[in-house]
């Protein structure tokens, strides 16, 4: 898996035990940290991807994972242990993944 680990990767990741409005349950997550940290941090960032509700960008953003439109719920990335990932899913196409960042930098008030 460590090979794979790389920025835009998509996995199923296990998001429980969670504490009250936290996005929750096993689901697809997409890695935006930076490959190098993915491969020497035993921790990795994770977008949470959902099928449920709209896109209200910056939150939620439209992104494609298994062939079908998703939402990526920017506002509940996470820090997780990498023995959350289970399978790997797929490598999200550039475009939604720079949408994804062009979200992160405005829930995170980055410039």
């Amino acid at each position: 898996m460590e090979s794979k680990l790389t920025r835009g990767n998509v996995y199923w990741v296990n998001l429980d035990p969670t504490q009250g409005a936290e996005i929750k349950k096993v689901r697809p997550g997409v890695l935006v940290g930076a490959s190098p940290l993915n491969q020497a941090r035993r921790t990795v960032l994770v977008v949470p991807l959902s099928r449920g509700g709209e896109a209200r960008p910056p939150i939620t953003v439209t992104v494609q994972c298994m062939g079908q439109g998703v939402r990526a719920v920017c506002d509940q990335i996470r820090a997780i242990d990498k023995t959350r990932l289970s399978a790997w899913i797929e490598e999200m196409a550039i475009e939604d993944l720079e949408n994804i960042s062009k979200a992160l930098k405005q829930v995170l008030s980055l410039p």
